[in-house]
């Protein structure tokens, strides 16, 4: 049985730079909780690393085995690093446990890094509602393109662009949409209603690609056929499933980022309307200021 849970949780395409990144994210994380000792830290640390956690699996254990041998796996593969594990992460508001927890050296990197004008410019457009919205729906549909898709999953080059490039764009939208400080506080933090609309913008095409992906007739992913399935379900089926997992889960995400959006707008406007309220209310929308 050990031995079974061992092959399963190693790397079937190792990226040890991956694999790196991943343990140092989590050691200052961890590194970040015994520093501020903080009882309000323990919720947000379960959805850190369950976000952090499920993104490793389909990444660098053998469910990337899996997922270049069957779409649907395949498919739920990106709604982890696309949908889920993002989500968690940027719900989790971590970045002032990372603080807490990084070296000084590391710190003061990253803050340099983000200050470089080129840099900060680059981030800014990414976050603009517009061209975070058109990217976010934009890969989608382009790593699922059946000449693309077909060329991605026999290139071990393209397959990990493609992996890597849905991992960092479902953190930038996921960071932009959950963002809890006030509308105004950064160049990047925008209204809530401006958020929800976007949140309902995406969710048409997703909506679109998958029941076009599961109610079409034929076959539209033939690469799967070539490498051969790891498991004996026909190709319909198959495709059929990635399809709904494209469909459903994906889209309902934004109903419910929708649901915290708008309970967070409910603590801003009752802070503005209370301010003599316990610092604890308004003081969690705020926290990403302290990194």
């Amino acid at each position: 049985m050990a031995a079974e849970i061992a092959r399963w949780l190693t790397p079937w395409e190792p990226l040890y730079w991956l694999i790196a990144l991943f343990a140092i994210v989590a050691a200052c994380y961890v590194r970040g909780l015994a520093r501020r000792r903080r009882a309000r830290d323990v919720l947000p640390a379960i959805a850190f690393f369950v976000g952090l956690a499920s993104m490793y699996t389909v990444m660098q254990t053998h469910v990337d085995y899996y997922a270049q041998y069957m779409f649907f796996i395949h498919r739920a593969q990106h709604l982890i690093l696309h949908h889920l594990g993002p989500f968690l992460i940027a719900l989790s508001m971590p970045t002032a446990v990372l603080a807490a927890g990084a070296p000084l050296w590391l710190s003061r990197g990253m803050r340099g890094l983000g200050a470089l004008p080129p840099v900060a410019g680059l981030y800014r457009v990414l976050q603009h509602p517009v061209i975070s919205a058109a990217l976010f729906v934009g890969l989608i549909y382009f790593w699922l393109w059946p000449s693309v898709h077909f060329t991605a999953m026999l290139s071990a080059r393209d397959y990990w662009l493609m992996n890597l490039s849905m991992a960092v764009d479902g953190l930038l939208f996921w960071w932009f949409m959950l963002d809890p400080r006030r509308p105004g506080a950064t160049p990047t933090t925008y209204s809530i209603g401006l958020r929800i609309i976007v949140l309902w913008a995406v969710m048409p095409p997703q909506i679109a690609i998958g029941a076009y992906i599961a109610l079409a007739p034929d076959t539209v992913y033939d690469v799967y056929a070539v490498c051969g399935r790891a498991f004996p379900i026909s190709p319909i089926v198959d495709q059929q499933l990635g399809g709904l997992i494209t469909w459903i889960p994906a889209a309902m995400m934004s109903v419910v980022a929708t649901l915290i959006l708008l309970r967070l707008g409910f603590v801003h406007d009752r802070s503005t309307a209370s301010p003599t309220e316990p610092a604890v209310t308004a003081s969690r929308p705020d926290e990403r200021q302290t990194v």
